[in-house]
C-alpha cells in the first residue's frame, strides 16, 4: 500500500513537470513509480503510457514505442496508449502499423475527431506505400533474375547487382528482399561466381540487410550461419577482405546499436537481449585466430575486429576475451614470421605483428584493475614459459619475436619480461650465432628493447660489438636491422646536442647508411621499412635533419613507403616526419632552475642551433610542397592511438604555416583530420583540432570543409575551449568558429547544440585581448541565429555587456561588439528596450555616431535607427538626449566619401522618431 501511494505521488510529479515542458524530469518520476509498482496492473500501464508521452516530447520513439506496448499488454485497448503508440510508429516510418493502431482507435470510438486527420493521412501514405512496394516487387523480381543467372552477360548482371545494392540501403527495399530468397541466393553464389564486382556487391548487399537492424540480422544469420563469414574472409583479395570486414563490423553494430563511427556509444539494453550472439561472435573471432589455413589478411581482419570492439566505450572484450584464451592467440599471431616458414606457421601479412602487439596494448589498456592486470601478465608469462620448456631453436625464435611484439605494444609488460634473469642473455646469444634467422629476430629485439636509457645504456656495454659484427652480414636484412640496433643506440641523447653516445660525425654516416638502404634499386619494402625506421632515431640529431631534409630522393621514398597502407612502416616514417618537425614535446626550461641546476653541477640540456625557428619552418615548408600530407592520410587508418598523435602533430605542424594549409585540404587532409580530432590521446585530439581550426581561420570553411564535415568539425573547435588548452588553441579555435558561425543557420545551430554558446561568452570575459577580441567577434556572428537572439532576450546581463563593449580600448573588441548590438536591436524589441539597462548606453551612441571610423558610425546610425523604430516608448527614451541632434547633423552631411549609407540611415532613423510623434516634421507648428 505505501509503494502504490508513492508511486501516485511520483507520476503526479511527473505530470507537473510534463506540463511546464521540463520531459526529463517527467520520465525520471514516471519511471520511479514504475520501478516500485510490481505488479501488472492498470496504474501500472498508466505510469507506462504516460512515460511513452514524454519519450515522444523527446523524439525517443524505440523508447516510448516500448512503453505502450508494455501499457497494452496490460489495458488492451486504451485509446491514449494506442494513440502514442501510433504516433511512435508513424515517426519510425512503420506506416502500416501505425494505420493498424489508427484504425482500431477509429472503431473503438468513431467520434474521435483527432484520429479522423491521423487516419486518412496514414491511409494516403500506406495506398502508395503498397503500390509502391508492387513496382518495387516487380523490379526486384527482375533483377534478381538477371543477376542470378550465369547464362547473363557479365555486364548486365554487374548492374542488376549493383542496383540490388541500391535497393537493399532503402528500408523499403531491405524489407521486400528479406521476404526473398536473395540472402541464400548470395550465399550460393559466392561459392562458385568467381566475378569480383558481382561477389563484392552480393556481400555488400548483406551488410546492408543486416544495418540498423536486430530482427533482420537474425534472420541472416540463420540463413548463411556465421562459420560463411569466416568462410568468404578467407581470401588474398584485400578488396573483398575490407567487405567482409565491415560486413562482420556491421552485424555486431546491430546486436549493439553502435554505428561504423568511432565516436558512436552501444545500447544497453540491445547488448543484453542479444548478449548470447554477441558472446558467440567473439568466441568465433578468437578461436579462428589462429586458423592456420586462412590468408594473412583474414587474421588481420579477425584481429582487427577484435580491436575495434575491446575499449569498455564499445562492446568491453578485453575481460572475457583473457577468460577464453585470446591472450594467448593473439601471442602466437606476434611470435609469427612472415618470411620463413616451419611447420607449424601460419599465414601472415607484414603488418600482423604490429597490428597484433597493437591489440595486445590495447587489451592491456583495458584491464581496470591491479587484479586484471596480474592475470594478463600471468596470462602472457606462462605463453613464454612453455616455449622456453621447448628445446628448439624454433621456440627461441618464437619467444624472441613475441617479446618484441609485446615492446611494441604493451611495453610494461615487455619490460618485466626482457629484465628477467637470463632473458637478455638469449638474445644476446641469438645474435652471435651464424644462423641468420637468429640474428635477425634477436637484431629486432634488441632495438625494441632499447627503448628506455637504461636499457639502452647495456645494450650499448653488452652488445655494441655484436651489431657492428652484425652490419658486416652478406644478408642485407640482418645488416639493416644491426644498422638501426646502431642507430638507435647512437640517438640515446635524445635532442641534447651535448650528448653523443657514440664518436663526432657518427649519426651523418649512419643514417647515409640508411639513406642507401632506403634509395637502393631493388630493395623490398621490408629492408626500406628498417631504413625508415633507422632515419626515426638518428633524426633526433639537428645535423642529420638539415642533411635529409635537403634530400628529395629520400623523403619521395618516405612518401612512397607510407602510401603503400603497411601498418608496420608507420613508425619509421612518421617519427622521421615528426622530428624534421620538431613537433614532439620540448620541456619547458624555467631560468630559475637553470641556474639551480647549474650551481649543483647537473646535466644541462643543449638545443642545437640547426633546431631553430627559421630552420624548423624551412623544414615544414619542404615536406609540405613534398606531398606529405598523402603519407599521413594513408598512415591515419591506423588503430593505434599513440601513432594517431604522431600523425596529428605533423598535421598540426604544416598548418602552423599558412601557405601549406590549402595543400593539406586538396590532398585530403581535412577528413583524416576529423577522425583524428575525435579519437586517440588527449593530446593527439588537440593536435588534430588545432591543425583543424588553423584551416577553418584561412579558408571559407564551405570549401575546406564540404558538406557534412562543415558541422562535424564543430565539436572538435569547441573542445579547445577548454581552461587546459594554451592561450592559442583559445584563439585559434574562435577565430575558426567565427567563421564557421557565419557559414549558415545550421552550422549556427550545431555550434549551440554542442554547448558551444557559453563557452563562447565565457571568452568575452578573458583578459588577454586577442582571445577576448576573437569571442566578441564570434558572438557577433552568432547573434544571426534567432535562438541566440532569444538567449539575449532572457533575463541576463547580455544586452548590457555588449553596451560596455562598444566602449572597449580595442578598436577590433569594439567594431564587433558594436555589430552585434546592431543585429540584436534589429532582431528583437525587447533587447532595444534592454539597452537601456545599462548606465553607459549614452555613452555608448555618442561614441558610436560620433566615431571618426565610418564602420563604427554605419553600426551606431543602425543600432539608433532600430531602437528608434521598436515602440514610441523607446523612442521617446531618446528625445532628452542629444542624440537625436547628432543624427539631423549627420542626415545633413554629403553623402560622398563613403558615407551615403550613413547619411541614409540617419534619415531613416529621424523619419521613425517623427512616426511615433516624439519630434515634429520641418515646418509643423504647435497645436
Amino acid at each position: 500500500m505505501e509503494n502504490e501511494n508513492q508511486a501516485e505521488t511520483f507520476k503526479e510529479e511527473g505530470n507537473v513537470a510534463f506540463k511546464n515542458g521540463d520531459w526529463e524530469t517527467a520520465i525520471i518520476l514516471y519511471t520511479k513509480a514504475i520501478n516500485i509498482t510490481n505488479e501488472e496492473t492498470r496504474n501500472l500501464s498508466i505510469y507506462l503510457k504516460n512515460r511513452a508521452a514524454a519519450y515522444l516530447k523527446i523524439e525517443k520513439y524505440e523508447a516510448a514505442l516500448n512503453d505502450c506496448d508494455k501499457s497494452l499488454k496490460i489495458v488492451t485497448t486504451d485509446p491514449k496508449a494506442l494513440f502514442r503508440r501510433c504516433q511512435a510508429l508513424e515517426a519510425l516510418q512503420r506506416y502500416e502499423e501505425a494505420y493498424r493502431d489508427a484504425t482500431q482507435i477509429f472503431k473503438d470510438d468513431p467520434t474521435n475527431k483527432t484520429i479522423q486527420p491521423i487516419l486518412q493521412r496514414l491511409f494516403k501514405i500506406v495506398q502508395e506505400r503498397a503500390r509502391q512496394n508492387e513496382l518495387l516487387s516487380s523490379k526486384l523480381e527482375s533483377m534478381l533474375k538477371i543477376a542470378f543467372d550465369l547464362s547473363e552477360t557479365i555486364e548486365k548482371r554487374e548492374t542488376a547487382m549493383n542496383n540490388l545494392l541500391v535497393l537493399a540501403r532503402q528500408s523499403s527495399g531491405a524489407e521486400l528482399m528479406m521476404k526473398s530468397t536473395i540472402v541464400q541466393q548470395v550465399k550460393n553464389l559466392i561459392k562458385v561466381d568467381k566475378n569480383r564486382v558481382i561477389t563484392t556487391a552480393g556481400i555488400r548487399i548483406i551488410g546492408e540487410l543486416c544495418k540498423h537492424n536486430e530482427t533482420r540480422t537474425k534472420k541472416v544469420l540463420e540463413i548463411v550461419g556465421l562459420p560463411w563469414f569466416l568462410e568468404i574472409l578467407d581470401s588474398e583479395d584485400a578488396n573483398r577482405v575490407n567487405v567482409v570486414e565491415h560486413c562482420m563490423q556491421t552485424i555486431i553494430n546491430a546486436f549493439s546499436g553502435m554505428e561504423n563511427k568511432r565516436d558512436t556509444k552501444p545500447k544497453k539494453e540491445l547488448i543484453d537481449r542479444n548478449k548470447k550472439q554477441i558472446d558467440t561472435l567473439l568466441t568465433c573471432l578468437v578461436y579462428a585466430l589462429n586458423n592456420r589455413l586462412i590468408s594473412g589478411l583474414a587474421r588481420d581482419a579477425l584481429i582487427e575486429l577484435i580491436m575495434r570492439n575491446i575499449n569498455y566505450d564499445q562492446l568491453s572484450w578485453a575481460e572475457q576475451l583473457v577468460n577464453i584464451g585470446g591472450v594467448e592467440r593473439l601471442m602466437e599471431c606476434a611470435s609469427e614470421l612472415e618470411e620463413y616458414k616451419y611447420e607449424s606457421s601460419m599465414n601472415i601479412t607484414s603488418s600482423t605483428r604490429t597490428v597484433a602487439a597493437v591489440c595486445l596494448g590495447r587489451i592491456y589498456e583495458n584491464m581496470y584493475y591491479d587484479a586484471l592486470k596480474e592475470k594478463f601478465r600471468e596470462k602472457i608469462e606462462n605463453f613464454i614459459k612453455d616455449k622456453l620448456l621447448t628445446p628448439d631453436i624454433e621456440s627461441k625464435v618464437r619467444v624472441t619475436v613475441a617479446l618484441t611484439a609485446l615492446l611494441r605494444g604493451p611495453l610494461d609488460v615487455g619490460n618485466a619480461l626482457i629484465g628477467k634473469e637470463g632473458i637478455m642473455e638469449m638474445i644476446l646469444v641469438m645474435a652471435n650465432t651464424e644462423d641468420e634467422l637468429q640474428q635477425k629476430v634477436a637484431c629486432e629485439c634488441i632495438i625494441a628493447a632499447a627503448s628506455k636509457a637504461d636499457k639502452a645504456k647495456a645494450i650499448i656495454s653488452q652488445g655494441i660489438n655484436i651489431l657492428k659484427q652484425l652490419y658486416k652480414s652478406k644478408n642485407d636484412h640482418i645488416r639493416i636491422r644491426a644498422l638501426v640496433g646502431l642507430c638507435k643506440l647512437g640517438s640515446s641523447g635524445g635532442t641534447d646536442a651535448s650528448l653523443k653516445p657514440f664518436a663526432e660525425g657518427s649519426s651523418l654516416k649512419l643514417a647515409e647508411a640508411c639513406r642507401r638502404f632506403l634509395l637502393h634499386p631493388g630493395k623490398d619494402n621490408d629492408i626500406r621499412k628498417w631504413a625508415a625506421e633507422g632515419l626515426s632515431y638518428l633524426t633526433l640529431d639537428a645535423e642529420v635533419k638539415e642533411k635529409l631534409i635537403e634530400d628529395k630522393p629520400a623523403l619521395q621514398a618516405l612518401v612512397e613507403l607510407a602510401k603503400t597502407g603497411d601498418q608496420s612502416v608507420l613508425f619509421g616514417v612518421i617519427t622521421t616526419l615528426v622530428n624534421l618537425c620538431n613537433a614532439y614535446d620540448k620541456q619547458e626550461v624555467i631560468p630559475e632552475m637553470l641556474e639551480l641546476a647549474k650551481f649543483a653541477k647537473q646535466h644541462i640540456p643543449e638545443e642545437h642551433e640547426l633546431d631553430d625557428p627559421d630552420f624548423v619552418t624551412k623544414r615544414i615548408l619542404i615536406l609540405g610542397h613534398a606531398n606529405v600530407t598523402t603519407a599521413l592520410v594513408s598512415l591515419a587508418k591506423t588503430e593505434s592511438d599513440n601513432s594517431k598523435e604522431l600523425i596529428a602533430r605533423v598535421f598540426n605542424a604544416m598548418c602552423s604555416e599558412q601557405e601549406l594549409r590549402g595543400v593539406v585540404v586538396a590532398q585530403g587532409g581535412s577528413k583524416a583530420l576529423l577522425s583524428l580530432a575525435l579519437n586517440g590521446t588527449e593530446k593527439g585530439k588537440r593536435q588534430a583540432a588545432q591543425a583543424l581550426a588553423r584551416i577553418g581561420i584561412t579558408m571559407n570553411p564551405e570549401i575546406a570543409f564540404p558538406g557534412q564535415k562543415s558541422l562535424e568539425v564543430i565539436r572538435p573547435l569547441l573542445n579547445l575551449l577548454h581552461p587546459d588548452c594554451t592561450g592559442l588553441e583559445n584563439f585559434e579555435a574562435l577565430m575558426a568558429l567565427c567563421n564557421m558561425a557565419q557559414v549558415s543557420e545550421t552550422a549556427r545551430m550545431r555550434i549551440i547544440k554542442e554547448g558551444g554558446f557559453g563557452k563562447i561568452e565565457q571568452y568575452m570575459f578573458e583578459d588577454h585581448q586577442q582571445i577576448s577580441r576573437a569571442a566578441v567577434q564570434c558572438m557577433c556572428n552568432m547573434t544571426q541565429s534567432e535562438e541566440v537572439i532569444k538567449m539575449f532576450e532572457g533575463e541576463n546581463d547580455r544586452v548590457k555587456f555588449a553596451v560596455a563593449l562598444c566602449l572597449d580600448e580595442d578598436k577590433d573588441t569594439a567594431m564587433a561588439a558594436a555589430g552585434m548590438l546592431a543585429i540584436i536591436t534589429g532582431a528583437s524589441k525587447k533587447c532595444c528596450e534592454k539597452v537601456f539597462d545599462s548606465k553607459n548606453w549614452l555613452d555608448c551612441l555618442h561614441c558610436l555616431l560620433a566615431n571618426p571610423s565610418l564602420d563604427m558610425q554605419y553600426r551606431g546610425v543602425c543600432v539608433t535607427y532600430n531602437i528608434l523604430s521598436s515602440s514610441k516608448e523607446v523612442a521617446e527614451k531618446l528625445i532628452q538626449t542629444d542624440v537625436l541632434e547628432i543624427l539631423m547633423a549627420l542626415s545633413k552631411l554629403t553623402p560622398c566619401d563613403g558615407r551615403e549609407k550613413i547619411v541614409e540611415i540617419a534619415g531613416l532613423a529621424l523619419q521613425e522618431a517623427e512616426k511615433w510623434g516624439v519630434i515634429k516634421k520641418p515646418g509643423e507648428d504647435d497645436d
